[in-house]
């Protein structure tokens, strides 16, 4: 049976302003005069990993600071915000999810962020989108490393008895298309607000709505 892997929060959700919100509470909250405006978050979304963009951030000022506190603060303030706030599906999730269990594909979502921030956005989502309902949702507390690293994929691939030539991947940024290229897992790209200006030339494809047939059709074609 093919599967559709979903590789993250954003897959699902645009996130990325609220995360970049989030971001910036943490660092007023840890006392520090840093402020990242949208242009400077969209540069930093082509690499992956939150405490490591405080560090690198942090580094190039020259200063010292504890990155896994204040991304710990980022990381309850945005489950905050994604509890008090109206926050929607992205076009075409919900069909396509529907669809693809329709079709006999399996569902997964391959993330590597926390468990925490998973379950705060598909609370948020909850009436739309059901995760519960998914074949696997992988988060950070099951892979030891994280995106672009492939582990998270091969993870997936081996708990849901599939072949990589048998799944296709959707990701929103660059690192995510990495990894699940890495596994050997077809990607299509389908980037946000804050990652439409990066390049995909990885990807299998580019789409700005998701589509089931699209996607099927790219399933059909790489199993020919």
């Amino acid at each position: 049976m093919p599967a559709l892997l979903l590789g993250s929060l954003s897959t699902l959700a645009d996130t990325s302003e609220l995360q970049r919100e989030a971001f910036n509470e943490a660092f007023e909250t840890h006392g520090l005069d840093w402020r990242w405006e949208r242009d400077d978050y969209v540069a930093m979304l082509e690499t992956n990993g939150g405490q490591d963009r405080v560090t690198a951030y942090a580094a190039a000022r020259g200063e010292a600071v504890d990155a896994a506190a204040i991304h710990q603060t980022k990381s309850a303030l945005f489950q905050q915000h994604l509890a008090a706030g109206a926050i929607s599906a992205r076009p075409g999730v919900v069909e396509t999810i529907a669809a693809a269990r329709d079709g006999g594909f399996k569902v997964g979502l391959v993330t590597t962020t926390s468990p925490e921030n998973v379950a705060a956005l598909t609370a948020a989502l909850a009436g739309s989108v059901d995760v519960a309902a998914f074949d696997l949702v992988v988060d950070s507390s099951q892979v030891e490393a994280s995106k672009p690293d492939a582990a998270a994929y091969l993870f997936a691939l081996e708990r849901l008895g599939e072949n990589a030539t048998d799944c296709v991947a959707v990701e929103d940024n660059v690192g995510g298309v990495a990894s699940a290229t890495s596994a050997g897992i077809a990607c299509v790209a389908f980037p946000h607000a804050n990652t439409a200006g990066h390049g995909f030339e990885q990807a299998a494809g580019r789409v700005d709505e998701l589509d089931f047939a699209e996607l099927r059709d790219l399933a059909n074609d790489l199993d020919a």
